[in-house]
């Protein structure tokens, strides 16, 4: 049975984070946007956001980590397909409506699916290097 290597999935959640932010920042104009609202909304202040944001980010990539095994697709896809899955759950069906932005944040902007899909691409860059599992072991088991 195949483990979590938890430092190389905190570095790439991390990573990834850095990465969405960045994308966020070329793509909005706006740097640290999430853990404005996340301090914003919370009424924690943007320290807390700034926690939660890369604490999430974090968070994810263990999950992927854990799952990536599990996942179809060759190993550059299943980051791909993990982010594309949370992303539409979570952000698109739960926390933009949540927000009052809509579904996929249509209502905010017409462009709001696309960036937060290409967001969630730069995100996924770090899972594809960095979480390793050995695929032919993972066959050879089924």
């Amino acid at each position: 049975m195949k483990t979590i290597n938890w430092k190389n999935a905190i570095i790439a959640g991390i990573i990834g984070t850095i990465l969405f932010d960045l994308a966020g920042l070329l793509l909005t104009g706006n740097w640290w946007d999430i853990p404005s609202l996340l301090g914003e909304k919370t009424g924690l202040g943007f320290a807390y956001g700034i926690g939660g944001h890369y604490g999430n980010g974090i968070l994810l990539a263990i999950l992927y980590a854990g799952l990536a095994p599990s996942l179809w697709g060759p190993k550059w896809l299943r980051p791909i397909i993990f982010v594309t899955a949370e992303m539409v759950a979570l952000v698109w069906l739960f926390m933009l409506p949540l927000l009052g932005a809509g579904v996929a944040g249509i209502d905010a902007s017409p462009m709001m699916p696309l960036i937060t899909f290409l967001r969630h691409l730069a995100y996924a860059v770090p899972l594809i290097f960095m979480i390793s599992y050995n695929l032919k072991e993972i066959k050879s088991k089924q």
